[in-house]
């Protein structure tokens, strides 16, 4: 490690070798640190019979998989499973946004409009759909707050950029409390101005981080621009992130009805649940986000749809004809079988959590994924997609014995939808935040409006007492 002082005179990294220079000597895993770290892998080990011994539920759902309740929302509804004659019976898939079924709110959107994500957001957070007036008032309210802080994107934004945009965002949402002459304010009123202000301002942070990363880290030009007050959440992603800034309108359409469709899914959801707990200690509203946005940072959540491009990247390098159905079949078997991509014996994409016969998400993005891959001359791509749902779902059942039903989700098609608007990969994750803080929003107020107790779940320590030995007698 160097004493040179790699930052000039505005705090700016020199160029992006002297900030991956400066990170690399910090993140180096040393031998001490792998001899401590198998302490924690021994010490830290806990039998899963004790789970069972104890009846404790991992991971907060019971042995069929069902989340335990922790508390009660008007929201989201996750419908999967109906009681019939005492018993619990799969079904088709449901998601309801306070008690509208998606299906229905997609359907309900003017043709030629792409304000979908800013209809939902008001339904999530006021509880009703808004009427014209409304509606038109309530996006130019976005439209006014989506800007920054004076030199908040050069203060920021551009200086030392991660390789990890989500961690770029959490990083620029905390500093907005800094920028915030109200930031610990938990009243309603308070609480609502920087939510809408936060659902405005997500896709210039992103999209601003991503600008960053690609100048800094790839050495390549770096263009900022301003966001368009007459366009909506969906079409400023796309006039921000293309230097053109030229989209068709099918485009705009696809991004927003994928907004529309990560932007809410229930209170139970790993992220939303987050913000829930983390609402209820009485902090402000720029933690809770950034606690929400590192769960939604994982592979096992938001993450899941890059697993999924990966994996088709994959089977294309090894598929030859992509209508051979047994030689995507044979693909799919090495897959489950630990031979194939990460060798983690997963089809990604296909399964979800809750839903069993179908994810709701994912039937009703399938028609507008095939109508752009078609736009886009794509067609053989999304027939090949389609052919690996179904097959999968075969394999899948026939392999792992799961009598449930196993379907596609919509992290399924959301990857291949993205590429197809030219999204980058770096993106994907962000993308999903834009469109879920609508729901994290509406959950925080509502922890907030019924004023509950703090979150503080059991936990049963197993560790037997211990007599203390005095230092000198340590082995």
């Amino acid at each position: 490690m160097t004493n040179r002082r790699i930052l000039n005179e505005d705090g700016y990294w020199e160029n992006a070798q002297d900030a991956l220079d400066y990170r690399g000597a910090y993140s180096t895993i040393t031998d001490e640190i792998l001899d401590l770290s198998k302490k924690c892998s021994s010490n830290d080990y806990i039998s899963p019979d004790l789970y069972t011994e104890y009846e404790v539920k991992q991971g907060l759902r019971d042995v069929n998989g069902q989340g335990v309740r922790a508390g009660l929302t008007e929201i989201g509804d996750v419908h999967a499973s109906d009681m019939v004659d005492g018993k619990v019976v799969p079904c088709e898939g449901q998601l309801f946004y306070r008690g509208y079924e998606v299906q229905d709110l997609v359907k309900g959107f003017p043709k030629n409009s792409c304000t979908g994500y800013e209809e939902v957001t008001y339904l999530l957070l006021f509880g009703e759909l808004p009427n014209k007036e409304q509606m038109d008032n309530f996006v130019n309210l976005l439209a006014s707050y989506r800007s920054l802080p004076n030199k908040f994107t050069r203060d920021v934004i551009m200086k030392a950029p991660g390789k990890d945009l989500m961690n770029g965002l959490a990083r620029s949402v905390l500093m907005l409390y800094s920028y915030d002459d109200n930031a610990d304010d938990i009243s309603i009123p308070n609480v609502l101005r920087q939510s809408l202000q936060m659902i405005a301002r997500f896709p210039l942070l992103a999209v601003y981080s991503y600008q960053a990363y690609r100048h800094y880290h790839l050495n390549k030009s770096l263009i900022i621009k301003q966001p368009r007050e007459d366009y909506s959440t969906a079409e400023n992603i796309l006039w921000l992130l293309r230097p053109d800034g030229e989209f068709t309108p099918l485009e705009a359409k696809i991004l927003d009805i994928a907004l529309v469709l990560h932007a809410e899914h229930g209170g139970g959801n790993n992220s939303t649940f987050t913000t829930h707990v983390v609402t209820s200690s009485g902090t402000d509203t720029y933690s809770s986000t950034v606690a929400s946005l590192g769960s939604l940072k994982g592979p096992r959540h938001g993450g899941a749809n890059i697993k999924v491009t990966q994996m088709f990247e994959d089977l294309e390098a090894h598929v030859k004809n992509w209508e051979d159905e047994e030689e995507i079949k044979e693909y799919l078997n090495a897959l489950l079988e630990k031979r194939a991509f990460d060798k983690k014996g997963l089809i990604y994409g296909m399964g979800h959590a809750v839903y069993s016969i179908s994810d709701p998400r994912a039937k009703v993005f399938k028609e507008f994924v095939k109508s752009l891959s078609i736009e886009k001359g794509m067609e053989d791509r999304f027939n090949l997609f389609d052919r690996v749902e179904r097959l999968s779902a075969e394999l899948i059942c026939n392999k792992r014995r799961i009598y449930k039903g196993v379907s596609a989700n919509v992290d399924f098609y959301s990857g291949f939808v993205y590429q197809m608007l030219g999204l980058p990969m770096e993106l994907f994750t962000p993308i999903f935040a834009i469109a879920r803080i609508a729901g994290w929003s509406a959950h925080r107020i509502e922890e907030l409006v019924n004023d509950g107790k703090i979150i503080r779940p059991a936990y049963k320590n197993v560790m037997p007492r211990r007599d203390y030995v005095d230092w000198k007698n340590r082995k």
